[in-house]
């Protein structure tokens, strides 16, 4: 099950571990719960001082196995098997519930331990989807540090007929007591105000009563963590409000072009953004959205960013680096059918439609990759591009018409999706040159068509783009003084990840050359 190496850093993992727990399992005659049991069975001889394996579980989902510290009541478990991306969630798991502290802000911890009522989550992840870790470790550690929430952790391959019965087309899929709680990426900060109606009132009063900054940026992607960076090291008081840290980035599989990093993928690339940022003086305030900027009245004065919770933070300059979103096809049916068949992750989502017909809307890098992905999963995909030709890498469009399970429509416009009111089951496209129109049938749709930048909050503010990017200079400079952008909100060319973290050095060097000009206060 695992190779010596994993062994060898797993038991290294398990030395961490300072209070016993038992692994109860669950299991049945099959292959899965035979590889269970041998995957249990290597952890406990790890380090069998502390951890216990028991084999009479009696739980109705099997194969699975809980985690119980001894002596407590809390309840995390997993059924199937938690490896692929997943796997550092089960050893995270294994530590916390060994009395490991997790790397959490101890308020954090506090919020946890003092929501009250029964919450018992299901989270169905797959595991190739590089979204879901993040919610199975959130959902795990609040198990693991309140009694009163159960969570089960679900590997959809393993359940297929629980997942077709609660039609499950995309994940991570969250229900809580039995009903649709989330669907998609969410952090443990946003979970915790979900559950703590309280939480967002007390995070404004937090946050109004933060003295003001030098720079203060907002979004904590590429632009915004290289911002920080060199903010930080001119030794001013610098701040960053992001909804999530790593933005966009979070998203993406494989990254083998930022020079230097011969190849990473989008969640590790934003775990090592935080923690550079982190090992200077930044103040990182996650889960925060902007709402509102006001710009300052006086040459001197404090710019003010306002947020969705009611909090309002000021400084001195500000850099807005929010990135972009995937942009919606804007059809009939897309809606009605996100997350049952419309999808926009396919490296998340294309095992659930294993052996099926899919399409892809977009011709550009993004969609023929996701198509070529997706081409060694499903049965058939048809992609369907509204230009006359394909607008990827020449590299990348060969090895689509290499595949023989792949159908390209150019010229094609989708006019509409459609399905049953409970998910997809077609796509309809308009051939541009002709005006004839054809339907097919397929279970899932991924669109990749490009970007829209995070701005809407921002209009009638400040200068804006036709296409809604922030208008800036080549320092970065908006329109308004003391405001700076950087990355892919903004009206530079090639939105690209090592172009983002440029343009975000840029910014911060701009801002502080700003504040060293701006005129004393009396």
């Amino acid at each position: 099950m695992l190779d010596q190496d994993l062994k060898s850093q797993l038991a290294g993992y398990l030395q961490r571990v300072t209070q016993p727990f038992e692994m109860v399992a669950s299991l049945n005659d099959s292959d899965t719960a035979r590889q269970m049991l041998e995957l249990l069975q290597t952890i406990q001889s790890l380090r069998s001082d502390m951890i216990t394996l028991k084999t009479d579980g009696n739980d109705a989902r099997k194969p699975s196995f809980s985690l119980q510290r001894a002596g407590a009541s809390n309840s995390l478990r997993f059924a199937g098997l938690p490896l692929g991306h997943e796997f550092t969630s089960l050893v995270l798991a294994l530590l916390w519930t060994g009395g490991h502290p997790p790397k959490v802000e101890a308020d954090v911890i506090e919020s946890i331990r003092a929501l009250d009522g029964n919450f018992n989550f299901d989270v169905y992840m797959s595991l190739t989807c590089h979204n879901c870790p993040d919610v199975v470790q959130a959902l795990s550690l609040m198990a693991i540090f309140n009694p009163k929430i159960k969570t089960v952790v679900i590997e959809g391959g393993a359940f297929q007929e629980e997942v077709a019965q609660r039609e499950i087309m995309a994940v991570p899929m969250v229900f809580l007591n039995g009903q649709m709680f989330n669907s998609g990426r969410m952090t443990l900060e946003e979970i915790i105000a979900r559950l703590d109606t309280g939480s967002a009132a007390r995070d404004a009063e937090k946050l109004n009563a933060q003295a003001p900054y030098d720079v203060l940026i907002v979004g904590g992607g590429p632009a915004g963590a290289a911002a920080a960076v060199y903010a930080a090291r001119k030794g001013i008081r610098t701040g960053i409000a992001a909804e999530r840290f790593g933005g966009q980035v979070n998203d993406t599989l494989a990254i083998e072009n930022f020079v230097s990093v011969m190849e990473t993928d989008g969640p590790k690339f934003a775990a090592a953004l935080e923690s550079h940022v982190k090992s200077y003086d930044v103040n990182i305030m996650n889960g925060q959205r902007a709402d509102k900027l006001i710009p300052a009245t006086t040459p001197s004065g404090l710019i003010e960013i306002q947020l969705a919770n009611g909090g309002s933070l000021k400084s001195k300059t500000v850099i807005l680096s929010t990135g972009a979103r995937w942009r919606n096809v804007n059809v009939p049916g897309e809606q009605a059918y996100k997350n049952k068949g419309v999808a926009y992750c396919p490296h998340c989502d294309g095992p659930l439609f294993k052996g099926k017909r899919v399409g892809v809307i977009g011709g550009g890098n993004s969609g023929v990759e996701a198509a070529i992905d997706l081409a060694g999963i499903v049965e058939h995909v048809t992609l369907i591009e509204f230009d006359t030709k394909l607008r990827a890498d020449a590299v990348l469009v060969s090895k689509l018409q290499s595949l023989p399970n792949v159908t390209i429509h150019l010229n094609a416009q989708t006019t509409e999706i459609t399905g049953d009111g409970h998910k997809m089951h077609g796509l309809s496209f308009k051939d541009r040159a002709s005006g004839e129109l054809h339907h097919l049938d397929m279970a899932g749709v991924f669109v990749q068509i490009g970007l829209i930048p995070n701005t809407e909050w921002l209009k009638g503010t400040l200068e804006l783009s036709n296409r809604g990017e922030i208008v800036v200079d080549a320092r970065g400079q908006t329109s308004l003084p003391g405001v700076f952008a950087a990355g892919d909100a903004t009206t530079v060319p090639f939105k690209q990840i090592i172009i983002a973290t440029g343009d975000g050095a840029k910014a911060a060097l701009g801002a502080f050359d700003h504040l060293m000009r701006m005129p004393a206060v009396a």
